[in-house]
């Protein structure tokens, strides 16, 4: 395969996966912002999905404030913004364009008709109140792009990097996500802010899918560390860093027989601190510190996916 066919493959995948992850965390931020806490202004809740985005400069030099209004334009409609909802699903139609051919007729239509209906939706405007619709339209095209893919791509070195792109930039929004959120919602002492509390832990794990998988497994009102435990350490919970690092390290290990050996090096040894880590441990050196390092260390792998196998500088 092209170093060039991969990478518009690999990038079209990371693009529609960021695209929803974005909505994820604007659908979170925003039902968390009309549960009544005096705890926080209007700044603490609608910073955060600035910062797990790493956006925070490009914001403050355009926007004069962290308003939803300000936030939501940014973080879905900004063409300005890379991470922006259209600026990702652009770029994943035009990667998805410049490489028709090595992917199903099915996957095309699927990326244009997506791109189409969301250029007639921004000219049609999107409300504030809106938001939460939209978000759930972002979500279900990525879900049904990922049916798409599954139920009609050959299982060749194309569908190996498709999958590559979603599962590194998932990891890295999971991360993220966690960490800015788990900064806000630390648990609280106050019984009064108990009820608060609970809906907004709640609203977190449903933007992930968690919700109902946090039930079944711990049976339990809704606790921090078993949150977390949850998104890092459960292989058997879709979105968590572990899941993602059980579907990278097998692609990479097929991936990688002839070269791009320190891709799998560096996929191992995350995976390995997934696998045998206890989250006793990750919390006795502290979770913000696990998580930043585990972001650098994603990033680190899919700056090297770049250089081995893609159209990136040596």
């Amino acid at each position: 395969m092209l170093s060039r066919t991969a990478d518009h493959l690999y990038w079209m995948a990371r693009y529609i996966e960021r695209a929803e992850n974005m909505a994820r965390v604007l659908d979170v931020t925003y039902r968390m912002s009309l549960v009544a806490n005096s705890a926080y202004d209007e700044t603490a809740r609608w910073k955060p999905p600035v910062q797990i985005a790493d956006d925070i400069e490009a914001f403050e030099k355009n926007y004069s404030g962290y308003t939803a209004a300000n936030v939501i334009h940014f973080m879905a409609l900004d063409e300005r913004n890379p991470s922006s909802i259209v600026s990702a699903l652009g770029a994943a139609r035009e990667n998805a364009r410049a490489v028709r051919v090595a992917m199903s007729s099915e996957m095309w239509e699927t990326v244009n008709a997506l791109w189409l209906e969301l250029r007639q939706r921004i000219r049609q405007g999107l409300r504030e109140a809106d938001i939460c619709e939209f978000c759930d339209w972002v979500k279900s095209r990525s879900h049904l792009f990922r049916g798409v893919t599954f139920g009609t791509m050959l299982r060749d070195d194309s569908y190996k990097f498709v999958r590559l792109g979603s599962f590194v930039e998932r990891a890295d929004n999971t991360a993220r996500l966690l960490d800015a959120k788990y900064q806000l919602l630390l648990p609280v002492v106050d019984a009064q802010e108990a009820q608060v509390d609970y809906y907004e832990w709640s609203s977190l794990l449903r933007s992930v899918s968690a919700f109902e998988a946090y039930q079944k497994v711990f049976r339990d009102t809704i606790e921090p560390w078993k949150v977390a435990e949850l998104l890092v350490i459960r292989d058997d919970m879709p979105r968590s860093l572990h899941a993602c690092y059980d579907e990278l390290a097998p692609i990479l290990e097929q991936l990688c027989r002839q070269r791009g050996m320190e891709c799998l090096r560096l996929a191992g040894e995350n995976h390995a601190r997934l696998h045998y880590g206890r989250m006793a441990d990750i919390f006795s050196m502290g979770l913000h510190e696990f998580l930043q390092d585990f972001i650098l260390r994603n990033n680190a792998l899919g700056a090297e996916i770049q250089r081995a196998f893609l159209n990136g500088p040596e």
